[in-house]
Parts: structure tokens; sequence; C-alpha cells
């Protein structure tokens, strides 16, 4: 089964893009230079609804492969549900690196429910360390693996509804399961998507969920399952949480800059 993101009719394919100059996926960070502030008279509006497939276009060919979400690099190789669903869980509120390396451990105790299952909490605990929340999501891990095995045959369900209804998985880590796993439709809404959303002028919602409900209104279906892993790349890389580095944004002219006061 090809990975989401090397399924021609999903993303694009495994080869990398050619964008004029060669990617190492090291690449510094854009040179900080001179902070701008930002007019705060009217508001200009650059972003129409149909500017998101342009926007879509350059963030794809931006996208540096080698630098793709931690769980998002997972369903390259990996399309087991659970395999999924362990890594997401742990990847909440936690670097990617330290994800990763967490995700090796945890399924080198144990790759079924029944097996997790039999794992200690204190074990996981100890193997996920130093995750966030690291005692808590060990628990979390048994308390879903439990749901599975007693509701769900030891399968992970493939729909939100039933994903949902399992403690300690939320709209986030559920639509990432359908979506990586299973290939099936969804937006999963971090704080990368909500906030970048919101600035372009795309939407205007207060919370993640509000986000989530808005783009499935409006952004185009073929985007659902790449827009996350491209506006938390974009996110990471040029339009961060505070002083964005608008000067090197390469959907600038789109932009409504919404709550910008300073950039670089």
């Amino acid at each position: 089964m090809p990975g989401v993101f090397t399924d021609k009719n999903l993303l694009f394919n495994k080869s990398r893009h050619n964008t004029g100059r060669p990617r190492t996926g090291h690449e510094p960070a854009p040179e900080r230079g001179p902070q701008q502030e930002i007019s705060k008279g009217k508001q200009t509006q650059n972003m129409k609804d149909e500017n998101i497939r342009p926007i879509v276009r350059i963030l794809k060919k931006e996208l540096d492969l080698g630098e793709m979400p931690i769980v998002s690099h997972l369903a390259e190789s990996e399309r087991d549900p659970f395999v999924i669903l362990m890594s997401t869980l742990l990847s909440l509120r936690t670097k990617d690196e330290v994800t990763a390396e967490a995700t090796d451990r945890l399924l080198a105790l144990a790759v079924t429910p029944e097996a997790m299952l039999k794992v200690p909490q204190s074990k996981i605990a100890k193997a996920i360390y130093p995750v966030g929340f690291y005692r808590n999501k060990a628990k979390t891990i048994h308390h879903v693996c439990r749901e599975l095995i007693e509701r769900f045959g030891s399968k992970v369900p493939d729909n939100l509804d039933d994903l949902l209804s399992i403690k300690g998985v939320g709209r986030k880590t559920a639509n990432l399961v359908i979506t990586l796993a299973y290939g099936k439709d969804g937006i999963c809404v971090d704080t990368h998507v909500h906030r970048i959303s919101n600035r372009l002028g795309y939407v205007k919602t207060k919370t993640p969920d509000e986000t989530e409900m808005a783009l499935r209104g409006k952004l185009p279906r073929p985007y659902w399952i790449m827009y996350n892993t491209l506006l938390v790349f974009f996110g990471r890389k040029i339009c961060r949480p505070v002083s964005p580095v608008c000067s090197a944004c390469p959907v600038s002219r789109y932009c409504d800059r919404v709550g910008v006061t300073v950039s670089r």
C-alpha cells in the first residue's frame, strides 16, 4: 500500500520536487532581518477563497520532504493504524525528535493492543519519557488499548465517531488516524493550521475545532489530507507564532496578516 504522501492521488510522488535550488534537509532558518511593525490602519484584504489553490500549490513546492511532521514520516513507511495511533498520542505537546525516539522505544515493547496492555504502565512511562505528560500518556495508552480490545475487536476504528468515542482520543488524533492510516478524507487542525488559516484570512475562528468545521465547509476536498502537513512545515519555518518571517514568505501576496503586529 503506497504511503499517504507518495500516492500521486493524495499529494505528490516520492521524488523530491525541483524548486530551482538544492535542498539538504538541514538548511538554516532564514536570516533574521530587522523587525517590521505592521500598520495598524485598515486591514488589507488580499485573501480570497479561490487563492487557497495557488497557496497550496506554492507550499507543496516549498515543502522539504525531509522535515515533514514525524507522524507523516511514519505514514510513509508504516500504515498500521495502531502504530499511527500510538505515535499520534505521544506527539501531543511534544517535539518531533522526542516523539520519534519515544515511538521507537514504545513499539519495541509491543505492537498490538493485547501485548501493550500486558506491559505495566510504569514501564510504558519509562519508555516514552521525556514526552510531555508521559505518565498521563502511559495511562491513556492502556485505556485506549483496553477500549480497542473490548469494543472494536482489537482494531483501530476507521471513522471519526468511533475514534472520538474513546476517551483520550481528540479530534486532532482522530483525523490523523483516518487520513494517515486509512487514507480517508479528514482535516487535522493543530495550532499551526488554526493560526495560519486565520492569519491568511481564509477563516475567522476562535478555536481549532471551529477552524476544522470552517475548513470542512470551504477547503477543496483534494487538499484535506495534505493541508496539515503543509501548514505545519510552513508554520515552523516561516509563519511562526511570534514575529513571522513575512519577508521570506512565498505566499505573502495572498495573506491578510490578520493579528500580525511585528514581522521579520
